[in-house]
């Protein structure tokens, strides 16, 4: 500890190294050792000036109180980007690529006082009318099929094939999409984070959305989507199209970081592999050590203020380094801050847990073997401010047969409403196959 206190080295691609005063949370150095950064910030101290892609600056809050402080106090620190200092005055590239999950929505999580929690209450009570039983039996389904896809070969990719696309298909199905609509949710979420023309991707999820609005006003379902459109709130329809979008955005990217953030731990560190009741403290353990959203929950002081040390402008935007907080050194007896704290904590943080163990452990049933099929200090993570993810994770195992297919009776309510999509397709989609599959 003393030798670090006195001997203070910048990572690779700090701003200590060359003339800038920012430090960037983007490109392949800060993606490979995110925690060297965090220790270099926490020097000095609660808050550091970083940029979130070129041109865009915000200040980070590394420091664990200083970080609850912030969460839990709505009345300094607003969550409607429209207050945004930098976007507003024109500072802000319009094409960046972190712009799409920053900009203004109206939903729960771009909203402040009465009106976050007019909408927040109509999503805390749609999601707990979720049936605990049902979604595992639909998550079993889920990872039979995309088991199914690689079982044979011995071998699979378990971020790409597995950890990406299993909630995907767990939303669509919770949310009652359809099989064209879910193609295109499935599509524009993955392009949103995958920085894949993500103007673009936003637009075609949002469209999808609002197709799904349209087709639950005239049939309803057993869904959280017509859940939403009959709860007391009364969401008219762009707030219900957006309150989807950000609830599919905002659910699929942080769950397959989980997802995949927890295999990476049960397969390279000893205590964990293949004991599929360690699963459970695994998953605790990144979410404590390398959590699926490392910097983000963006607020926007209300006022000229001084927190934690540093002076704020009004309309400055300010982050959480929840991966920084979290390692910070804090006392042992805290909460970690994965899913956030305050009126804005993660509303689904029971349904992300069952999904992430119920979908590992039916992995490890299936291919009880399985183990990295490459040097652990080779893998590589993807760049980007906001998340903590690999760009795969290569494994073999011993190949089994593929699954058989489930009874026609245990399909997912979606296959009974896929006649409803739209136009027939020419390509079948990733959702489309899913339901072609169990219809089989």
């Amino acid at each position: 500890m003393d030798a670090e206190s006195t001997t203070l080295v910048p990572p690779p691609g700090c701003p200590a190294h060359g003339t800038g005063e920012r430090i960037p949370l983007y490109g392949s150095q800060f993606a490979a050792d995110p925690q060297a950064y965090y220790a270099y910030m926490r020097h000095f101290g609660a808050t550091t000036p970083v940029e979130l892609a070129p041109g865009v600056e915000a200040t980070l809050v590394t420091d664990y109180t200083a970080a609850l402080q912030l969460l839990q106090d709505p009345a300094s620190f607003r969550k409607d980007s429209r207050r945004w200092r930098d976007l507003n005055e024109g500072r802000v590239p319009a094409d960046s690529p972190v712009l799409p999950l920053l900009a203004y929505r109206p939903n729960c999580m771009f909203s402040d006082g009465v009106e976050h929690l007019r909408l927040r209450q109509a999503v805390t009570d749609s999601l707990a009318r979720v049936d605990t039983r049902r979604l595992t039996q639909r998550i079993g389904q889920i990872s039979d099929y995309l088991i199914a896809q690689f079982s044979s070969r011995g071998s699979a990719d378990l971020v790409g094939e597995y950890a990406k696309q299993l909630p995907l298909f767990v939303f669509n199905e919770l949310f009652g999409c359809p099989a064209d609509i879910g193609d295109r949710v499935m599509f524009g979420i993955s392009g949103m984070f995958d920085g894949v023309n993500a103007a673009r991707a936003a637009d075609v999820l949002l469209q999808a959305a609002a197709d799904l609005v349209i087709l639950k006003r005239s049939r309803p379902g057993d869904d959280v989507t017509s859940w939403l459109m009959q709860h007391e709130a009364a969401l008219d329809n762009e707030e219900m199209v957006h309150q989807l979008a950000i609830l599919l955005g905002a659910g699929a990217e942080p769950l397959r970081n989980l997802i995949g953030n927890t295999l990476h731990r049960l397969l390279t560190q000893d205590q964990y592999a293949h004991k599929g009741g360690l699963i459970a403290e695994a998953l605790d353990d990144t979410l404590w050590g390398n959590p699926p959203l490392t910097n983000y929950a963006p607020h926007y002081a209300a006022a000229d203020m001084e927190f934690a040390g540093t002076k704020l402008e009004a309309g400055e935007l300010v982050l959480v380094s929840i991966a920084a907080a979290n390692t910070g050194g804090a006392g042992s007896n805290r909460a970690h801050l994965a899913w956030s704290a305050g009126p804005h904590a993660c509303p689904s943080k029971e349904p992300a847990r069952h999904i992430t163990v119920t979908a590992i452990e039916n992995l490890f049933n299936r291919l009880p073997d399985v183990e990295l099929a490459v040097p652990a200090d080779s893998l590589t993570w993807r760049p980007g401010p906001f998340s903590r993810a690999l760009s795969a994770l290569p494994t073999r195992f011993t190949p089994v047969q593929e699954a058989p297919r489930p009874a026609a009776a245990a399909r997912p309510a979606a296959t009974a409403r896929e006649e409803h999509a739209g136009a027939p397709r020419k390509e079948r989609g990733l959702w489309s196959s899913f339901l072609s599959w169990l219809a089989k």
